[in-house]
């Protein structure tokens, strides 16, 4: 039996994520939540401990507090075994600069690698929403000979000029060719002309190769000092690179629907479609496999309760993930993701929205297609996603898509009598699930049109085409 290899995994964890501004701008890009109950980090760290590599350094660099803080309250192994999750941070070993590129922060970690003596190194980001079996990956690389391995994930050819491309050997379909970094065009796979080949920012080395590379990158002055952009080509270049493509990854559990699942939420306009992308019915990103699970620390807040508010108003959540410590008080959810803590007051509407840990929904306010960072208190009748150019002049981020996006404890002003008017024409709104539910029962769609009308009678809205008495 062949002796089992020793590895050390080194997550890439120091990136600013500016393409996900104001999410990012209190906290490292892998610290930002996610699905209600975790950080981005923890999808990479539990299938590094799924796959059971239980060695595992986390670089860190830009406002690191909350991902440290995160990693050292979660993540604890048994140091009796042997096992740690360490978070380091840029320790300016080889100079006065910090981390230079993803490449330049293992370089100057090399002192990890020493310490460790490993065999392979297996080296991931900290931003991407998936499921993986290194093991698997691992598996591959060792049997084929290579130096470095690639993962790849299958991405539609329009796509290319978004990732680093991966052109394989016509001869051998497991050695790369080619590594460009976000060409205009490329071509497609021979067994599907529609797709390519694009780096998961996922590697596998050998350690004495990948220790020589970074050396010799180091010296290079015509170098970005990148893994992809750099390191790569490097063993590209020297005939040693292989590809581990990702669709033959199995992982326990997993269904045809979601076990290539690969989602890069570096953007806002992908962050929020990740989200989507958990709620329907049969999610395509099952959060609930348990024989593969996503680790997290858990809210010590009590469980969610959906009660009714003022008015007789009815309290629920439909098609949506709600957190620990979430009330719904009178108000309607649907579509949305609902992390810790979050309370949702009488009438209110949360619509395809995310919402972050202790964000305050105050009464008759309407929430639609909106990301609201931790700590926002939205006030009683205030309209948040329905008008862009209010939003704009709120001080909210509008994406070109129509997302509005609140910073972490952003300040909402109270709504003037426009804005009130816009949220009340909202409360009456059927919604859709219950639209389909009752597509053949019109007795039933009556009375949800009557608790449409309780619900803006609660606050002080008239019925539509009745002159209101409300003064606000």
């Amino acid at each position: 039996m062949p002796q089992q290899k020793k590895v050390l995994a080194i997550v890439l964890a120091g990136g600013e994520g500016n393409r996900l501004m104001p999410l990012t701008a209190d906290r490292a890009k892998p610290a930002v939540p996610f699905a209600g109950s975790y950080r981005l980090i923890d999808f990479a760290l539990s299938n590094l401990v799924n796959s059971r590599y239980l060695q595992i350094v986390v670089l860190t660099q830009y406002k690191s507090h909350s991902l440290d803080r995160h990693i050292s309250e979660t993540w604890r192994m048994s140091t009796q075994l042997g096992n740690y999750i360490a978070s380091v941070p840029a320790q300016q070993r080889v100079g006065k600069s910090w981390f230079l590129g993803s490449a330049n922060a293992i370089y100057q970690s090399l002192n990890l690698i020493h310490d460790a003596n490993p065999d392979i190194v297996v080296v991931v980001g900290a931003d991407h929403v998936y499921r993986m079996d290194f093991a698997q990956m691992v598996a591959q690389h060792v049997a084929s000979g290579a130096k470095a391995t690639v993962a790849a994930v299958r991405q539609p050819l329009h796509m290319a000029d978004q990732f680093g491309v991966i052109e394989v050997d016509q001869e051998n379909p497991e050695k790369i060719a080619a590594f460009v970094e976000k060409p205009s065009s490329t071509p497609g796979l021979a067994a599907d002309p529609t797709q390519f080949l694009a780096s998961m920012g996922n590697y596998v080395f050998n350690a004495d190769a990948l220790v020589e590379a970074l050396h010799v990158d180091a010296e290079r002055l015509d170098t970005k000092h990148d893994m992809g952009g750099d390191i790569i080509p490097y063993f590209v270049d020297q005939g040693e690179a292989g590809v581990y493509d990702f669709t033959l990854n199995d992982i326990p559990g997993s269904t045809e629907r979601d076990r290539t699942y690969w989602r890069d939420v570096g953007t806002i306009d992908s962050f929020y479609d990740a989200h989507m992308d958990l709620i329907s019915p049969v999610p395509v990103f099952n959060l609930y496999n348990s024989e593969w699970p996503i680790y997290t620390r858990q809210s010590i807040s009590p469980p969610a309760k959906f009660v009714r508010g003022e008015g007789a108003t009815v309290g629920t959540a439909l098609d949506s993930i709600v957190a620990s410590g979430v009330v719904i008080s009178g108000g309607i959810v649907e579509g949305s993701v609902l992390s810790n803590d979050v309370y949702v007051g009488t009438a209110s509407r949360v619509l395809d929205s995310v919402l972050m840990d202790k964000v305050q929904v105050g009464a008759g306010a309407v929430i639609k297609r909106a990301i609201v960072d931790k700590n926002v208190r939205i006030p009683a009748g205030a309209a948040i996603g329905l008008d862009p150019e209010l939003d704009r002049a709120r001080g909210f981020k509008v994406t070109d898509s129509g997302i509005t996006v609140l910073a972490k404890g952003q300040e909402v002003p109270e709504p003037g009598e426009a804005e009130r008017s816009l949220s009340a024409a909202n409360l009456y709104l059927v919604p859709d699930a219950v639209k389909t539910a009752t597509e053949n029962w019109p007795a039933g769609r009556e009375s949800v049109e009557k608790v449409g009308e309780v619900h803006a009678a609660a606050v002080g809205v008239e019925p539509p085409g009745k002159p209101s008495t409300k003064a606000y």
